[in-house]
C-alpha cells in the first residue's frame, strides 16, 4: 500500500522519539529519517521503524514537555496527570444564611437571628466536609449581626 504524508510523519515521529531516548545514534537517525521521507510504501516505513519499541502506531506520539537536556519525550511516556478534582458542592446552609441576611431589612430584622444561626452552622459543616460557601456563610453572619445590633440600638433609643 502506498504511504501518505501522515504515514511518513508518524514514522518520523517514531524515529525522533527513538533518537531522543538514545536508541538510535545521530547517523542512524539521519539515515532512517531520510529513507522515511523518500519511502513510497507503508511496508518500507514499517521496516525502518520495526526494531524501535514504539513502531508506527495509529496515533502519532505528540511532544509536549521538553526534558532538561532538550530531549522531547513522547506523550505516551510522560507520567499521567490526575484528572482535576470535581467542583466542590455549595453548602445550602451558607446560602440560606446569606439569603436571610439580605432579607433582614425587608422583614424588619426578624431574619437576622436565623442568618446568624445558619451562618455558624454552615461554617461548621464547611470545615467538616470541605464544601464551598465560606464567603456566603461569613456574609450572612456579618449581615445578621449588623441587623441584630441595629435592632438592639433602635430598641434602646425607643426605651429611653
Amino acid at each position: 500500500m502506498l504511504a501518505g504524508n501522515a504515514d511518513r510523519d508518524r514514522a518520523g515521529d517514531v524515529l525522533k522519539a527513538a533518537y531522543a531516548e538514545g536508541r538510535l545514534t545521530k547517523d542512524e537517525y539521519d539515515h532512517r529519517s531520510g529513507r522515511a521521507l523518500s519511502a513510497r510504501t507503508v511496508e518500507e516505513l514499517q521496516q525502518l521503524t520495526s526494531d524501535v519499541p514504539n513502531g508506527p502506531s495509529a496515533m502519532p506520539p505528540t511532544y509536549q514537555r521538553p526534558f532538561p537536556h532538550g530531549q522531547l519525550v513522547p506523550y505516551q511516556q510522560q507520567p499521567l496527570m490526575p484528572y482535576p478534582p470535581p467542583p466542590r458542592r455549595q453548602n445550602s446552609a451558607a446560602v440560606a444564611s446569606l439569603v436571610c441576611g439580605l432579607a433582614a431589612p425587608l422583614l424588619w430584622g426578624f431574619a437576622a437571628v436565623p442568618a446568624v444561626v445558619l451562618g455558624y452552622k454552615a461554617r461548621g459543616e464547611i470545615r467538616r466536609t470541605g464544601e464551598s460557601g465560606e464567603s456566603a456563610a461569613t456574609a450572612g453572619l456579618v449581615l445578621g449581626w449588623i441587623w441584630i445590633m441595629l435592632s438592639a440600638l433602635v430598641m434602646l433609643l425607643i426605651a429611653f
